[in-house]
């Protein structure tokens, strides 16, 4: 395939036309890597929060300075063309040499200031984590979190963030993997409801009511569906799908219907009632943190990520032991509000008396 500039251009003046080739925008290229990895100009377009229109003139940029075409357009996507491997190659090798330049930079600051990207999935970030950053924030007021709260996981690799608090293991080898906890979810109904069609005690039973269902990879939903319910309809069954946690708890503490929700959103202070069927019925979810290697040696990451253990510790909350707790059995001094603003704020020794930073590199695997 011939470069832009060669299109139309007699072979003889090819070369005596070319001057010199300025380097490509680091930016573009950026643009260009998550293009292909979206797999089209409109899901990049989401991803990276610009429009269509912006993100195709930067890629036609790109290809005039770089003197050749790198995409083709097609209605199911983009394709890379052979030319485009190349670059897209390089690319990627440029993308790590600057992960590496960003966590020098981050290891040569002392202080525990700047920012902090943290996902998580959306119910603990949302319930469990956000309500408690005060606590880390009256230790490191030079702190900014970015919370992101979603149920696809974060490429930590790619410093989509710096750590991660995921209900799937990652198997990348250059992370750091820990353990916090154990997830159990069971079904639960608002007082409401039972107030008004009673609780189910059996499978059978369970068929008659009304279920609420989260859809997201990390809980694989529609697999457990399928192995308690075979060849149940959802039609007539569940009365309502969403994609996030909130809405899905909002919406069975309002009496809708009957939902699987973690044990420690009830341990928290919200009023509902378990809805015992069968240990099969019971959802168990390790919660897994992660980080890149280098985190260690940079502050900020490292004391939030002290900070997130202490958090996630089953000494300190039952709920996230490896063994089931009913939450008939987590009794008034387990239980905790999200947020209480009335108590005394914390002193130094009231945060991080968890697992040391030794604890979490052995746990981890880290030397």
């Amino acid at each position: 395939m011939h470069s832009l500039s060669d299109r139309g251009v007699p072979l003889g003046e090819r070369e005596e036309e070319r001057g010199h080739t300025p380097h490509p925008d680091w930016d573009a290229v950026r643009i260009f890597l998550e293009v292909v990895r979206c797999g089209s100009f409109r899901s990049a377009s989401d991803h990276l929060y610009l429009s269509v229109n912006v993100l195709r003139r930067r890629i036609e940029q790109l290809e005039q300075e770089l003197n050749t075409t790198l995409l083709t357009r097609h209605v199911d996507g983009v394709r890379v063309t052979a030319e485009g491997e190349a670059i897209l190659a390089a690319a990627k090798r440029m993308e790590l040499v600057s992960f590496e330049l960003v966590r020098a930079r981050d290891r040569a600051i002392p202080t525990v200031s700047g920012e902090v990207k943290l996902a998580a999935t959306e119910g603990l970030g949302t319930l469990w984590i956000a309500p408690r950053m005060v606590e880390l924030h009256r230790k490191f007021p030079r702190l900014l979190v970015d919370l992101s709260c979603a149920m696809k996981s974060a490429d930590v690799l790619r410093l989509e963030a710096d750590a991660a608090v995921q209900l799937i293991k990652p198997s990348a080898p250059d992370l750091k993997v820990v353990k916090l906890g154990r997830l159990h979810a069971m079904p639960f109904a608002a007082p409401s409801y039972a107030e008004t069609y009673g609780i189910p005690r059996t499978k059978d039973e369970f068929l008659k009511h009304r279920l609420l269902l989260q859809i997201a990879d990390q809980t694989q939903s529609a697999q457990i569906f399928e192995r308690l319910f075979p060849g149940v309809a959802q039609q007539g069954f569940v009365v309502m799908r969403t994609n996030t946690s909130s809405a899905h708890i909002g919406a069975i503490s309002r009496g809708v219907g009957i939902g699987w929700i973690p044990t420690y959103v009830h341990a928290i202070g919200e009023e509902l009632v378990p809805v015992d069927i069968a240990e099969d019925f019971r959802l168990p979810f390790d919660i897994w943190l992660t980080y890149h290697q280098d985190a260690g040696r940079i502050p900020r990451v490292r004391k939030t990520i002290e900070w997130i253990v202490d958090m996630f510790d089953p000494r300190k909350f039952p709920w996230f032991r490896d063994e089931f707790i009913h939450p008939n059995e987590l009794t008034k001094p387990n239980r905790l509000r999200p947020l209480d603003l009335t108590r005394e704020p914390a002193t130094e020794s009231d945060i991080g008396t968890g697992a040391s930073w030794n604890q979490i590199a052995a746990r981890s695997g880290a030397a």
